[in-house]
């Protein structure tokens, strides 16, 4: 790779499972419970999202609303982190916060979704509060949102936002390797879909382009286990995935 980069956090060998807002097999995602379960299984690196709650807290869920994971109405950014906390998400898990996820975890690698704006300042102070700059990645489909991020936090590993991606698959396709290595400057990985813009993402010729311009390629949201080694005999360096148990045993087993 030819860029500088965090290297606690890509210091496994590849390819990486990551687990899917955790383990959701068995417990709520996106709780410390669904983390604990996916680092049993033998994880480094799990996948997850952040919003901020009212007090300015970063905690830890995918949608803004309440009403998928918690069956009531309400926003988390309408709620203090004390009372997402008490919230019951089943398993008797509540919302948890980041601080709390990175504290409870602190050998885990955490790649986080900056869902909101005003998550980013939280998200940045918590990584400070716990130092765990060196074990955290950082990204969002809003490149506004990724680069503020990386303004506060510029030691930080960061995956490419959409429109940036946009950008360096079409260059790709186009074989224009110097654009490509624009549009992912500054940038250690890709975690994209399999399919983009009506392309196969993971195409040889791209992932040879991708590889050349020097980030790691990681493709969402992976379950079925023949999709799993057909990614990775083309050579893809991570796997986001929902049944981080049966990737594990294909990564193994290789």
């Amino acid at each position: 790779m030819v860029h500088e980069r965090a290297d606690g956090y890509f210091a496994p060998a590849t390819p990486r499972v990551l687990a899917h807002r955790g383990f959701a097999l068995s417990a709520p995602e996106n709780t410390l419970l669904a983390f604990e379960h996916a680092l049993g299984l033998g994880v480094d690196h799990i996948e997850t999202d952040v919003h901020a709650s009212r007090d300015g807290i970063a905690i830890i869920a995918h949608d803004p609303g309440l009403d998928r994971v918690a069956h009531r109405r309400g926003r988390i950014a309408q709620h203090t982190a004390a009372e997402l906390a008490r919230v019951d998400l089943g398993a008797g898990q509540g919302f948890a916060s980041l601080p709390d996820a990175l504290a409870a975890f602190p050998t885990a690698r955490f790649n986080i979704d900056l869902k909101s704006a005003d998550a980013v300042g939280p998200t940045i102070d918590a990584i400070r509060q716990l130092r765990a700059e060196h074990r955290v990645l950082l990204t969002s489909f809003s490149e506004r949102r990724r680069a503020a991020a990386l303004r506060l936090l510029p030691e930080v590993a960061t995956s490419v936002s959409g429109p940036r991606f946009a950008r360096a698959l079409l260059a790709a396709r186009a074989g224009a390797m110097p654009a490509v290595r624009a549009a992912l400057r500054g940038v250690h990985a890709v975690q994209i879909p399999e399919r983009a813009l009506g392309i196969e993402t993971t195409a040889p010729p791209l992932l040879r382009a991708f590889h050349a311009a020097g980030v790691e390629v990681h493709v969402w949201t992976v379950n079925a286990p023949a999709t799993m080694r057909r990614l990775l005999d083309r050579g893809v360096d991570g796997l986001i995935t929902d049944r981080a148990d049966l990737a594990l045993e294909i990564v193994n087993g290789r």
